[in-house]
């Protein structure tokens, strides 16, 4: 007898785990997945980075790549001022957008 309710005990605590366990997953395939997804590709625009390309930066700036360093671009803004910004700061292509 009390080794049936030692088996039901045991089970009884996996199973209160396997709501959590279930979180868990959703979690990942809803929230880390995607994001882990979003962040390599957001590398390998960054890697791609060619002199000419229109981007963005993190703060709203748009400008035209006009020099490529290892860690900074330098954009040139429509004003012909020239900003040094770090690769990280550069979100967006903005090449295919139509100048107003």
């Amino acid at each position: 007898m009390l080794t049936l309710q030692a088996q039901a005990a045991q089970g009884g605590g996996i199973m209160s785990f396997l709501p959590l366990i279930l979180i868990v997953i959703v979690f990942w395939f809803f929230m880390i997945r995607p994001q882990m997804k979003r962040q390599k590709e957001l590398k390998k625009y960054r890697e791609s980075l060619q002199k000419g390309d229109k981007v963005m930066t993190t703060g709203g700036i748009f400008g035209k790549i006009v020099e490529i360093n290892d860690f900074t671009v330098i954009i040139e803004v429509e004003s012909q001022a020239r900003l040094k910004v770090s690769k990280e700061a550069i979100v967006k292509d903005m090449t295919d957008v139509p100048a107003k």
